[in-house]
Formats: C-alpha cells, sequence, structure tokens
C-alpha cells in the first residue's frame, strides 16, 4: 500500500470472543508486515451493550471497563506474538468515529464480527459498515468460524473481486501483499451477465480481458489464477469465499464529505461472506 512500515495494525476491542479472535488475527497480520499492533478501545461502546458484556464475561458490570478490556486484549496479543510491539488507547467517544480517526493512521484495520439479533445485532453492524465505508486505509471484518489464523491459513489462498478499473487498484496491490507476505496462490474473479436478448460472448470475454488486464500487475513469481463467474458479483464473491482465507474488495471514494461509498457488493460480502473481508478504499 506504500505505506510507512512504522504505521500500526490497529484492532477495536470491546472485550467480547471475536473481538478477541481479531486481536489474534491482527497480531499475526502485524508479524507478517514487521508492524507494531495498536488496540484501541472506544469507551461508549458499553452505552449500548454494558450489560450484554457483564453477562457474557460473568462478571459485575462494574468490572467491563475499558481498561480492562484493553488489558486483557494487550495481555492476548503479547501471548501470541511476544515479539510485536503493543500499544493501547481508550477513545471517549463513539466507535464510529474515533475507529474512522484511527485509521488515517494506520496500515489496517481489524475488526471482530458477531452476530446478535434486534436492536443490537443492528447497531453492531451500522459500526463495522460505517468504519469500512469512511475509513482511510483497509479495513478487514472477521467473517467465518476460522477468522483468527492470519499466519496460517487452513485453505491456503487469497481471493480478490476485480472491479471496472483494475490497473493501479489499490486493491489488487493490497491482495498481491497478503499473498506474497503468506506464500499463498492469488485468485482473482470477475462476474459477468449473460444479456437477455444477445450472445454472452461479448460479456465473457470482457471478464476475461479485465482479468488480464489486473494480471499484467502482480509479480511474475507469485501463483495467480482466473476465475470467471456467470452471475451477480455478489454471490459469485460469497461462493469463493469459501475457499479462501482472506477475500479482499475494493470500494471508490467520492469526492466530497460522504467518504468512502460501499457498494452492494461490498455490503454483501461483508454481510454473508465465510472469509474474513477486506475493503480497500480507492483513491482513484
Amino acid at each position: 500500500m506504500d505505506l510507512p512500515m512504522d504505521l500500526p495494525i490497529v484492532v477495536g476491542v470491546d472485550g467480547s470472543g471475536p473481538s478477541l479472535r481479531a486481536v489474534d488475527w491482527a497480531a499475526d497480520e502485524a508479524a507478517l508486515r514487521g508492524a507494531p499492533l495498536r488496540l484501541v478501545y472506544a469507551s461508549l461502546w458499553e452505552r449500548y451493550e454494558g450489560a450484554l458484556l457483564a453477562q457474557e464475561l460473568d462478571k459485575p458490570l462494574e468490572e467491563v471497563m475499558a481498561r480492562d478490556v484493553v488489558g486483557t486484549a494487550e495481555e492476548r496479543a503479547r501471548r501470541r506474538r511476544p515479539e510485536l510491539k503493543v500499544t493501547t488507547d481508550v477513545l471517549p467517544e463513539e466507535p464510529e468515529y474515533g475507529l474512522v480517526r484511527e485509521s488515517s493512521a494506520a496500515l489496517a484495520m481489524v475488526l471482530g464480527c458477531r452476530g446478535r439479533s434486534g436492536v443490537t445485532e443492528a447497531l453492531l453492524g451500522s459500526v463495522s459498515l460505517t468504519v469500512a465505508g469512511h475509513a482511510h486505509c483497509p479495513v478487514i471484518v472477521l467473517r467465518g468460524t476460522h477468522d483468527n489464523q492470519a499466519s496460517s491459513g487452513i485453505r491456503g489462498r487469497i481471493a480478490l473481486g476485480v472491479g471496472e478499473k483494475p490497473t493501479g487498484s489499490a486493491a489488487l496491490r493490497f491482495a498481491v501483499e497478503e499473498a506474497s507476505l503468506r506464500g499463498v496462490p492469488l485468485e482473482v474473479v470477475r462476474a459477468w451477465r449473460r444479456p437477455a436478448h444477445a450472445a454472452p460472448h461479448s460479456q465473457r470475454q470482457q471478464a476475461v480481458e479485465l482479468l488480464e488486464e489486473a494480471l499484467r500487475d502482480v509479480p511474475a513469481e507469485l501463483n495467480a489464477d482466473r476465475r470467471t463467474v456467470e452471475g451477480h458479483a455478489r454471490d459469485a464473491l460469497i461462493a469463493v469465499s469459501r475457499e479462501a482465507d482472506l477475500l479482499v474488495v475494493g470500494a471508490r471514494r467520492r469526492h466530497g464529505p460522504v467518504g468512502l461509498q460501499l457498494s452492494r457488493v461490498a455490503h454483501g460480502v461483508l454481510h454473508h461472506a465465510a472469509c474474513p473481508v477486506a475493503v480497500v478504499p480507492e483513491h482513484a
């Protein structure tokens, strides 16, 4: 991503099991990249789910405090990767704002993902989607059941959804870095739709050409596979995610205060992918 190597991998922690798995994943990622690890807790998360966290952790509510949350996360990170430089911070604000601001000085941000019903699920989802939609760095949302094994993935490949402008894509560069660091193949994927009243050849050929264009920027020593899939891009990438350790998608930034805009494809994979999803801002 052409960023200074002293920038950290940032993790949003809240004391829950998924956020601690995010610490594991991020610690491995930091070790792969030779980067420091930064653990951040936004204290106003307690407003929404302090009682629920207290019940989950089997502790009185007064014990579920910010310093306890970051302290537990720090201990876990140091146990997993003793060689890492680890820092912590407590942000006295809502997580959406605090984490987006943190992203301006991060190599990447890692967030856990846990499903709940009702209002709490909607609030948690809004945090992940807001951060992924406005962050200045790649945001990795941990989907799937094996989401704490960044350095030793179980499927042995990185997948990339290729957009309309693959040349110079930040998502492509990020995916290439991830595959190279882990020593695994990169699979580049492009979906195409069969036209209603015309031969499908042109759409399929266009997908093939986009993949070839993307692969021109891939180092020759990296094993890269091509896959064209007929159908909706979201469905194609969700299917591919079942065979990948990380799915990378790009999101283009529009000019103005609205920040990064997530497409329906990005929304879909963030909700339904079977592996961690990296949303990479495209600043073109």
